[in-house]
């Protein structure tokens, strides 16, 4: 997918955020939408349908935690990625900015120049799926990565990006314990840093959505999946 191609919805309640974040972003060759708040953020999401969301968390009429939320639950975007861009810090706003389905997490204040390195390092995770599709079938659940479905019991299950790529990678081999290090490294990547917390968030929302035997934790080492 070229540049030209990939759309990038911005939503921020501040205008300098919005002039110099777009500014930079539309100098890369990427097409930028914007939004001032989160009700705003859902509506041009669904009429858009970007390849990527940078959301603010603090905004009026709907918060950014509100807002991806709602927009996780759009089937039609479900392999969208969402990165929240706020300056709030705190382990209790990043935990529950991953629980409402976020992808990454970049706080504020940020250079241009590293939010573009960000957003790079982001989109490369969608040519690397378009580059690796394929259907797996581990009993009653079907996985499509090429169409990004999840099919249990004959019912489709829409999936967050980050929950997606998590079960596909335990379930591609039914038994095997992958490290935390292991699923830090395939799911989110090196250049993302996260805490340690968040894989246990993910896998909490699997359990919920394909069932808590599915998946088994190693303590101090990691999890597996279970036919």
């Amino acid at each position: 997918m070229n540049k030209k191609d990939i759309k990038i919805l911005l939503v921020d309640d501040e205008p300098d955020i919005l002039e110099i974040v777009g500014y930079n972003l539309t100098n890369e060759g990427y097409q930028v939408i914007t939004a001032k708040n989160g009700l705003e953020a859902v509506k041009k999401a669904k009429k858009e349908k970007p390849q990527l969301i940078i959301l603010d968390v603090m905004m009026p009429e709907m918060d950014g935690i509100e807002a991806c939320e709602a927009i996780r639950k759009i089937p039609e975007l479900s392999a969208t990625l969402i990165t929240f861009l706020t300056a709030r810090g705190e382990d209790y706003s990043q935990v529950a900015g991953f629980d409402a389905g976020a992808d990454d997490y970049i706080t504020k204040p940020i250079k241009p120049k590293v939010l573009v390195s960000k957003v790079k390092a982001l989109l490369r995770r969608l040519k690397t799926e378009e580059t690796n599709k394929s259907l797996m079938t581990i009993g009653k659940l079907i996985i499509n990565r090429e169409e990004y479905k999840i099919i249990l019991d004959g019912d489709e299950i829409v999936l967050p990006r980050k929950e997606f790529e998590l079960l596909s990678l335990l379930a591609s081999k039914p038994g095997k314990v992958f490290k935390r290090e292991d699923i830090l490294d395939r799911v989110w990547g090196n250049e993302v840093v996260v805490g340690g917390r968040t894989i246990d968030v993910h896998i909490r929302k699997l359990r919920e959505k394909i069932g808590d035997d599915s998946f088994k934790t190693v303590k101090g080492v990691g999890y597996k999946f279970v036919e």
